[in-house]
């Protein structure tokens, strides 16, 4: 690796597996001190022996939470030049079989998250002239059957990143989503499709290339946005999506 984060601080959340975990091996390798935080404390404690670091125990899903991370890493690190929102759930069923906790709990975690965790970090980033990446989905771009408030949510990080970006250019932070398809990793693996769904309704948005993503993918897309070869780049949301959203 070229060393492109040499000397920056990341906060990469849902580091303990998956899109996290890869994407912090990435950022790591490209130079960056991480900062690896995770519901999952016994994991997220084996990713920081593998990959270095410190470890910070948070719930995407609590306000608190989110504001407490961000005010470790300043004690811990003293900046922060990279946030990566990468902590999410996923659900599937009919929209008559989601009750009012399935669908509070979606947007608590995947959208209130990050903007509790970004709105902690901002004023921060705005003295290293850093920048956030926030993990959305082709889900956030295309209507995707069975799954209306996992889109609804990542839809909602879509309108978040463009809307903070315009808001806080002049002062140089660049904030970023990135839009993968599915990607091979335990929770997807985990996501069972109800019975009795409409298959050809699921496969109508499905990859073009013939097969899911790997984390790593995804964690290159997230070294490159927050690097300075993406200077210039801000408010996008980047389908890293096998042309599942080309049409």
């Amino acid at each position: 690796m070229n060393g492109r984060l040499t000397g920056r601080v990341a906060i990469v959340t849902g580091a303990a597996s998956g899109i996290g975990k890869a994407t912090a091996q990435r950022l790591a390798q490209e130079g960056a001190r991480l900062i690896l935080a995770d519901l999952n404390a016994a994991a997220l404690d084996h990713a920081v022996a593998e990959l270095g670091g410190d470890a910070i125990a948070f719930d995407a899903g609590d306000a608190q939470s989110c504001r407490n991370l961000v005010a470790q890493a300043i004690a811990v690190a003293g900046r922060i030049d990279i946030l990566c929102n990468i902590a999410g759930i996923m659900d599937w069923g009919p929209m008559a079989d989601f009750d009012d906790d399935r669908w509070e709990r979606m947007l608590r975690i995947n959208l209130s998250g990050v903007w509790h965790l970004s709105r902690a970090a901002i004023p921060h980033l705005v003295e290293t002239k850093g920048c956030i990446v926030n993990m959305s989905s082709a889900a956030g771009l295309v209507g995707i059957p069975y799954t209306t408030a996992y889109c609804a949510s990542k839809a909602g990080v879509v309108a978040l990143t463009k809307s903070l970006a315009i808001e806080f250019a002049a002062a140089g932070v660049r904030i970023n989503a990135i839009c993968p398809t599915g990607v091979k990793t335990a929770m997807h693996g985990a996501v069972a499709l109800p019975d009795g769904v409409d298959m050809d309704m699921v496969m109508r948005n499905s990859p073009k290339l013939g097969d899911l993503c790997n984390p790593e993918d995804i964690a290159a897309a997230v070294a490159f946005l927050a690097s300075d070869d993406a200077r210039k780049i801000t408010g996008i949301a980047l389908p890293v999506d096998a042309g599942q959203t080309a049409g």
